[in-house]
């Protein structure tokens, strides 16, 4: 073989292995680009939509062309934040509510999930009916769930009075569930019925990775039931728990659907949520641009909690490592 022939055959396999390597590189970029499409489509380009919207005085007679509406700076997010004006009082008192109902639902999501998971960690007669049983909330579509529930509320023929009030006596007249206070309460009850089988599912494939012989020494050295559930359940599950509550926060921030199937689009003020209360100032009142304003003040609102969140969780993390 010639010197002129051995370059080429050096060139061409140095080519053939550059080509390789480019084509391992690139294989992963070239996986997810359907995925990076359709998160531009459906979520990024909406949400610059959005934003550019929540700067123009953007109403009912501007629809058809929004690019036309007029420019207004930040005068959307000042109406939203006066807390003096009807607007802004009605936004915090919404945000207020939504707090509250948030935290009531994501508290007993978990502790009725995690409960259940511990419950269901030993083996017994029927654990396996009882587990597909659990489940059933979580795998009912969420429009069938919500308008069961509706039902059930009702004043004179719904399920739940007949047995608080026909079966059980506990007062003369029946409730109103879906009207006044009483609406918060019955919203956190579906929001919760539909929420706590998540919460099980995941602590319960989480305790699947806690070996057993941590419960057998514990026992040997006479811990009893809670003292392991304290010292060997929870902390093994930390990390879990710490996506799984992120997840619930904004799941159950962000829930439109209960409250909209619940009530129609306009909820009672004790169960005026946030997403709601966008949704009418929107799509109701047509201001569009007032609409906008409050979902991106509640993006950002949601983008500061979890951060915090996350940096809290990871400096607590890093502690116990070290």
């Amino acid at each position: 073989m010639t010197s002129a022939t051995a370059g080429r055959v050096r060139r061409t396999a140095a080519r053939v292995r550059r080509t390789g390597r480019l084509r391992r590189t690139a294989l992963p970029y070239l996986l997810l680009l359907p995925a990076l499409l359709m998160e531009l489509l459906i979520h990024l380009v909406p949400m610059v939509m959005g934003i550019l919207m929540s700067f123009r005085q953007l109403t009912q007679f501007f629809i058809r062309e929004w690019s036309r509406a007029p420019w207004t700076g930040f005068d959307n997010y000042s109406l939203a934040v006066d807390v003096d004006a009807p607007v802004g009082e009605a936004l915090l008192r919404s945000f207020l509510t939504t707090c509250e109902f948030t935290l009531l639902s994501v508290g007993l999501c978990w502790s009725i999930g995690t409960a259940a998971a511990v419950f269901m960690q030993d083996a017994f007669r029927g654990r396996g009916f009882l587990r597909a049983l659990f489940l059933v909330p979580y795998a009912l579509p969420v429009y069938a769930a919500v308008i069961t529930w509706g039902f059930m509320f009702q004043r004179d023929n719904g399920l739940v009075n007949h047995v608080l009030h026909d079966q059980l006596g506990m007062s003369g007249d029946h409730t109103f569930w879906l009207l006044g206070d009483n609406s918060f309460w019955a919203l956190l009850i579906v929001s919760v019925w539909k929420g706590w089988p998540f919460a099980f599912l995941i602590v319960m494939a989480a305790l699947q990775n806690i070996p057993k012989e941590l419960y057998e020494a514990a026992a040997l050295d006479g811990a009893g039931t809670w003292s392991q559930v304290r010292r060997i359940t929870l902390p093994s599950i930390g990390p879990v728990n710490q996506v799984l509550v992120l997840v619930l926060f904004l799941w159950t921030f962000n829930d439109f659907n209960t409250p909209f199937v619940l009530f129609g689009k306009s909820a009672p003020q004790a169960a005026d949520l946030i997403s709601i209360h966008i949704y009418q100032a929107s799509f109701v009142t047509w201001n569009f641009g007032t609409g906008s304003a409050m979902s991106v003040l509640l993006l950002l609102f949601l983008l500061l909690v979890t951060a915090v969140y996350l940096l809290v969780t990871s400096r607590g993390r890093n502690k116990a490592d070290a």
